[in-house]
């Protein structure tokens, strides 16, 4: 007759390593994408989120999130400097 501690605990083990999987299958929402690339733009990215990112993100998502916050950088850099030569002028 099989010993049903050893049962369970194989049990435990299984539903631990499925929710360990499970976490390492989610993709990054869209919040944690943008929050990551700003965090790297300025160079303050923790190596856990770093290592997260790659394991959980896509290299896409990321070229495309970097783009759309160099395109607004760029804008918001132009609108600050037109913004200053009218009101020097």
């Amino acid at each position: 007759m099989p010993d049903p501690t050893k049962t369970n605990s194989v049990n435990e083990v299984e539903t631990q390593a499925t929710e360990a999987n499970d976490e390492a299958q989610q993709t990054l929402t869209l919040g944690q994408m943008f929050g990551s690339a700003i965090a790297a733009m300025i160079g303050v990215q923790s190596k856990e989120k770093r290592e997260r990112d790659f394991a959980r993100g896509k290299a896409s998502h990321f070229i495309i999130v970097g783009v759309v916050l160099t395109a607004a950088f760029v804008l918001v850099m132009a609108g600050v400097v037109t913004l200053v030569l009218r009101v020097a002028l």
